[in-house]
């Protein structure tokens, strides 16, 4: 069987059909269940084929329709373009538009969405399996097609430092690389239970369900009013694979869930997508007494994570700095170099920007070349491109450890979430009446980035209208936490925006 991302799904559904796949929307859901709902849509959208730009949007959320619908669409040979039902609309139509996107499957809970959702764009064809009246074909009538292992598997839309959502194009390739170096590096059987916390967005998705699905484990997606009680999930579902990032960990810190020996049941415990402090490394390691500790990382453009590091209670802390876990060493078939602003490699203990190459390095952005070109470098020595990640890492002496300092550039990180300053400042100055706007990470922490602090000036503008306004066009996430009106945004010698000084009045 060719290296795609369905085929593990395909074999275990083959191989132990009455084995649970998914746990959602409080059902049980075998392998054969879900290749059903899967296949019926996969031969649905064979039926509307037209062209050869093969793309799928899923707008869904948690439900099984999402997990039937990134299958099905994957199965049909499309590529799926994940659109998250709790993002601002406008942002999901120019996706959606950006993709170019001629099919899209709808769950019941965005479909009250999906008229503004498509207003001005023509040529999609929606699928709603969850109707009444749905018109899918038989599931009996799927027919595998033919792929490469060259074909994207999904294009996910991360934030634009010019305010468009850059499209990272994700090969099957580089998907099941990834996908069976995690299997085996976890040794993951059917009689595991992996939670899946992360939104179809967030690409940390894709080892929740494919991880699982490549050796016949179970997904189990908790409803979003759950997420608020993560322990109590571990518990209920009996997980023993927990993935989330840094942030809900140390949260349940706080508010005294990682107690002693609370989580029995699970064997892994895998944190990424920002810094994991220590203390939440070894809190949980107490909380999950049978459980190996994990900090992963990857940008997007990497394939879901390319470095780990494994926790040890005796060795780490003295790997550790300022308080935070090293991340590691490369996966398997990736390769690390640390450069400096000339991309000539620095010496070990020596501070740089962090380059990764190897098979699931990604082929670039979706339509655009020149931002593809700008991260894709050569190094001298090497045959390969690298990825230039923006990371300032350092890498231990002795072949020690890569351990993370900070970003390069304005891209930071809030719970998780990839977030370019530089898409929040644009939004800022769509509003009529902004003449000048900055945003800054704040509040800071010794982990990073808690969200943002954003700086207007205008004329006879409000921090609430503002706001208000700003709300229709970010992300949750991405939304500034105080928006401070000031006369003017003051000025550094070069006569830019002196972001230093806005900090400042922050700490004021």
């Amino acid at each position: 069987m060719k290296r795609l991302l369905h085929s593990g799904f395909l074999r275990s559904a083959e191989q132990m059909p009455e084995r649970v796949a998914l746990v959602a929307e409080g059902r049980s859901l075998t392998y054969a269940d879900l290749s059903r709902c899967a296949r019926a849509l996969a031969a649905t959208l064979q039926d509307t084929d037209v062209g050869s730009r093969r793309l799928t949007g899923v707008f869904a959320d948690r439900s099984v329709t999402a997990f039937a619908g990134i299958l099905g669409s994957l199965m049909a040979g499309h590529a799926y373009v994940p659109l998250n039902p709790n993002f601002p609309i406008a942002r999901n139509r120019q996706i959606l538009e950006r993709a170019g996107c001629r099919t899209l499957i709808v769950d019941s809970g965005a479909e009250p969405q999906l008229a503004e959702l498509l207003d001005g764009l023509s040529g999609v064809t929606v699928l709603a399996p969850e109707r009444p009246d749905a018109a899918l074909a038989s599931a009996a009538s799927w027919v595998p097609v033919e792929q490469s292992s060259d074909d994207l598997a999904y294009l996910l839309f991360t934030s634009g430092s010019t305010g468009t959502p850059k499209g990272v194009m994700v090969t099957h390739w580089n998907a099941t690389h990834f996908v069976r170096s995690a299997v085996e590096r976890y040794s993951i059987t059917a009689d595991d239970r992996l939670s899946q916390l992360f939104d179809a967005t967030f690409d940390l998705s894709v080892f929740d369900m494919f991880v699982a699905w490549q050796r016949g484990a179970a997904v189990c997606c908790p409803p979003r009013a759950a997420l608020w009680n993560p322990a109590a999930f571990v518990r209920e579902y009996q997980l023993t694979v927990w993935f989330s990032v840094p942030s809900t960990a140390l949260l349940m810190n706080r508010l005294g869930a990682l107690t002693p020996g609370a989580f029995p049941s699970l064997r892994w415990s895998l944190f990424c997508g920002e810094r994991l402090p220590v203390e939440v490394a070894t809190s949980w390691a107490t909380a999950a007494p049978s459980s190996i500790v994990e900090n992963l990382y990857g940008p997007t453009e990497l394939t879901v994570a390319c470095t780990a590091y494994r926790w040890d209670p005796t060795r780490s802390p003295a790997e550790c700095e300022a308080g935070v876990v090293p991340i590691g060493y490369p996966l398997p078939g990736m390769y690390a170099v640390v450069v400096d602003e000339d991309l000539d490699e620095v010496g070990p203990g020596e501070i740089g920007e962090l380059l990764v190459t190897g098979p699931q390095r990604t082929p670039g952005y979706w339509q655009d070349e020149g931002a593809s070109n700008g991260v894709m470098v050569r190094v001298n020595g090497w045959a390969e491109p690298f990825y230039r990640t923006g990371d300032r890492v350092f890498r231990a002496p002795a072949g020690g450890p890569f351990v993370f300092v900070g970003r390069a550039d304005q891209q930071i990180k809030v719970r998780g979430y990839r977030v370019e300053l530089g898409e929040v400042e644009s939004r800022l100055l769509e509003i009529g009446g902004v003449e000048s706007a900055a945003a800054v990470p704040w509040p800071i922490t010794a982990f990073g980035a808690q969200g943002i602090a954003a700086f207007v000036s205008g004329q006879g503008i409000e921090s609430a209208d503002v706001r208000r306004i700003l709300s229709s066009r970010l992300q949750a996430y991405a939304l500034p936490q105080t928006i401070h009106v000031l006369p003017a945004l003051p000025l550094n010698a070069n006569g830019k925006i002196d972001r230093n000084a806005l900090t400042s009045m922050l700490d004021a």
